[in-house]
């Protein structure tokens, strides 16, 4: 009987989900599906609370950085969330960070199917602007900053293989964490274990995907005080559309000493090369309309791509002093080169609105760049235990550099044919920090902290030297929040702070062209101002039982000259600021582990994110966007995952159990804008419309002995869905739509046994 009701729900809802996936997602709809998602959880406790119990994993203990203390993730005043590492391996060939993201309420993860231009990541709208990379997020990798001084950071060269867990943080508290932290996310090696192990995984799927990885991780020396970890991953694809080719090759390492109780030094090594990434660039609503598959406007005739070489090195050392006292120190350095090939804007049969100006019509350009970037880092952290209000603290130092020459010039069919400008852009930071947190009593925390960034922008051009330059920000962002311990399973918060976000160098690299067409010039644009914020949070959260877990949070986020875009060609923009954007919106999750065979997670985000005045653009022309929506946010997103296994659910930290486990996942987004006007005219088709999409997983493992084998097949887009995967913001031809992937499948193999 218990089997069979939970059958009827299970059907049920899968009904209202693919209903839902039917319409435009609305907010009543997010709503009843919210609803139906818990009556599904509660129904299933209920039914099976008696039936096999298996060890759950208790949330509860799972802990996190808030600002820069750690603390337990129930217990931080800060919106969170937390991936182990079998939730990264259940994502399938976990080659794209966003596919690791999309449970993190408050995060639009956007897949481009484009490995020349990187994955979409937005965090309460910072980071939505961006055209390639990460934009307003800091990206942290085993405590080395994957984000330079600028803003500027790569999701790709994160080996998510080799992951055991990825932490998210937002709200006011990202704000400690210095220039462009509208949020934060933290990447962490997984460290060797007692045992020596080896593993390799295979993966294969539509569109020539193929994917391999080696791993081993071992413990040396006469007390194991030294632990290896290593892992070398490869991949290639042929690519849904025209022109979109990609092969990736990547060697993470983590080196972990420990001489002595209280003593660590870890050695961080990555690599990462990517010898060839087709880019098919974005399409007009024509093109995606008569056929999604293609490449963009003379993506082909110019050949366009992108080459990147990666290294970097990192020594993290930590060190106990007391009871009462602990140092951290970091330094690192590396270098990347990057190439890439970019398409002319200019249409010979006008099918995208831009005629030609150029002879030959398919006059592209290049950019080549070295960049050497290295930092260090110094941070005390102290408890004091004293008196009647406990309370603990940390101060910090922040210093970066990052080092690019660059290089560009003109193309002919894809072959270069000059060199128009040889510059070097220079960024670096140094910073301040402080942070406190102070246990008032049983039920109340204050947290507060200050940091002072000072942020210099240098670009020299030895090409036309007038037309360099220099801009420096300097802030003082401070922080301040309460939490309120209402009972052992209920917390409430409230933090409000001050943020900032600089313009990168590459933003600042082009003036606007005169007369306004063309290709901008390399010219220093001296004229951008850095972003300021004022955030506000309040959050709940609630442990209903130590393995299922409620959180909400509501913000709002006032934000003074935004960067935007004001011109863009051949793949070279130009940006101003605009007056003022207000963020605003509610996050709500669950997650739920309370019957060891079944978990549910849910996210939902509603977020209405506009300007709040008009501007001058910045060929002085007035822009009448008051009340706009800003462009590649949707204003709602919903992700739901229900699993069951055969054997329940590991603890964390284990190994996964051997036998099935099914899994159905759902992601939609409502319908959202791809540039400032929103305009719906024919030639600047600028909407996007909304979409669900289904994801089918089954894993199938056996153990032999002390080894296990995984089996595993997705159905991605179960129900072939026709959808836009993500938007390139207010690109100048209309060429805004990068076209989701229709219906595809992945097999994936893999086996992991101890070496001894």
């Amino acid at each position: 009987m218990v089997q069979h009701n939970t059958i009827i729900c299970v059907k049920i809802n899968f009904h209202q989900l693919l209903k839902f996936q039917m319409h435009l997602v609305r907010p009543t709809q997010l709503v009843a599906l919210a609803g139906a998602t818990l009556f599904y959880i509660q129904s299933i406790n209920a039914e099976t609370s008696s039936v096999d119990p298996v060890p759950a994993v208790s949330l509860a203990e799972v802990e996190v950085s808030a600002g820069r203390l750690e603390s337990k993730q129930f217990d931080t005043p800060a919106a969170t969330y937390f991936v182990d590492s079998l939730a990264v391996a259940g994502t399938g060939n976990q080659v794209n960070l966003s596919d690791a993201l999309n449970l993190a309420p408050g995060v639009v993860s956007l897949n481009r199917n484009n490995y020349a231009q990187d994955i979409q990541i937005s965090i309460r709208g910072f980071g939505a602007r961006t055209t390639f990379g990460l934009r307003g997020i800091r990206l942290i990798t085993d405590d080395i900053p994957a984000t330079i001084p600028d803003g500027q950071g790569q999701a790709s060269t994160v080996s998510l293989t080799s992951i055991d867990h990825i932490e998210v943080l937002s709200g006011p508290l990202a704000q400690l964490y210095g220039n462009s932290s509208g949020g934060v996310i933290q990447t962490y090696t997984k460290e060797a274990g007692a045992t020596p192990t080896g593993q390799v995984q295979t993966y294969f799927g539509s569109y020539g995907m193929k994917r391999s990885d080696w791993q081993a991780s071992e413990r040396v020396g006469d007390q194991s005080q030294v632990g290896i970890v290593a892992d070398y991953s490869t991949f290639k694809i042929d690519g849904y559309r025209q022109n979109s080719a990609a092969e990736r090759n990547q060697f993470n390492s983590v080196i972990t000493v420990d001489p002595q109780i209280g003593t660590r030094f870890k050695v961080v090594l990555n690599s990462f090369n990517m010898p060839l990434a087709q880019d098919p660039i974005g399409l007009t609503a024509g093109q995606l309309k008569a056929n999604p598959k293609q490449a963009g406007t003379n993506a082909l005739l110019d050949e366009t791509q992108k080459t990147v070489k990666q290294d970097q090195i990192g020594l993290v050392i930590q060190q106990k002093l007391s009871n009462k006292l602990d140092i951290q120190a970091r330094i690192y350095d590396g270098i990347r080169d990057t190439n890439q090939m970019q398409a002319s804007s200019c249409d010979p049969n006008n099918l995208s609105g831009a005629t030609c100006t150029t002879t030959p019509p398919q006059l592209g350009s290049w950019i080549a760049l070295q960049r050497e970037f290295s930092g260090l880092g110094f941070q005390l952290k102290g408890r004091e235990s004293n008196g009647s209000m406990p309370w603990e603290w940390l101060v910090g130092i922040d210093y970066d550099r990052s080092v690019e020459s660059r290089q560009t010039g003109k193309t002919s069919y894809g072959n270069i044919s000059s060199n128009t400008a040889y510059l070097q852009n220079i960024a670096n930071n140094n910073d301040f920090f402080v942070q406190t947190n102070f246990f008032l009593n049983d039920d109340w925390t204050l947290t507060a902290g200050v940091r002072n960034d000072r942020v210099t922008i240098t670009n020299t051009n030895y090409s036309s030297p007038l037309n360099g330059g220099v801009s420096s920000f300097t802030n003082t962002n401070p922080v301040i929040g309460l939490t309120w311990h209402l009972r052992d399973n209920l917390n409430l918060y409230a933090n409000t702070g001050l943020g900032f976000e600089t313009p990168t160098t590459s933003e600042a690299a082009y003036s606007l062209p005169s007369p306004l067409s063309g290709l901008p010039p390399s010219t220093f644009n001296k004229n951008l101002k850095a972003a300021e914020s004022h955030n506000y949070e309040l959050g709940a959260k609630w442990l209903t039982s130590p393995t299922t877990q409620m959180n909400t949070a509501w913000f709002l986020i006032n934000t003074s000259n935004d960067i935007i875009t004001a011109y863009t060609s051949g793949g070279q923009s130009v940006y101003q600021n605009a007056t003022q954007t207000t963020r605003e919106g509610l996050e709500w999750s669950v997650r739920d582990t309370s019957v060891g065979h079944f978990k549910e997670q849910f996210s939902l985000t509603y977020m209405k994110a506009q300007y709040d005045s008009n501007y001058l653009n910045a060929a002085n022309v007035f822009q009448n966007v008051a009340g706009n929506a800003l462009p590649g946010i949707p204003r709602e997103s919903l992700y739901t995952a229900l699993g069951w296994s055969e054997k329940g659910y590991s603890l964390k930290g284990a190994p996964p159990n051997s036998g099935a486990e099914l899994e159905v996942d759902f992601t939609a987004r409502s319908a959202m804008w791809a540039n400032d006007a929103n305009s719906v005219a024919s030639s600047t088709n600028g909407y996007v419309a909304g979409y669900g999409v289904f994801d089918l997983k089954l894993h199938e493992r056996f153990a032999f002995g002390k080894s296990l084998f995984d089996a595993y097949l997705a159905v991605n887009n179960a129900t072939n869905q026709s959808y836009v995967g993500s938007v390139i913001v207010n690109q100048a031809n209309a060429g805004y739509f990068e076209p989701g992937l229709p219906r595809n499948w992945m097999l994936g193999l893999k086996f992991s046994t101890p070496l001894q």
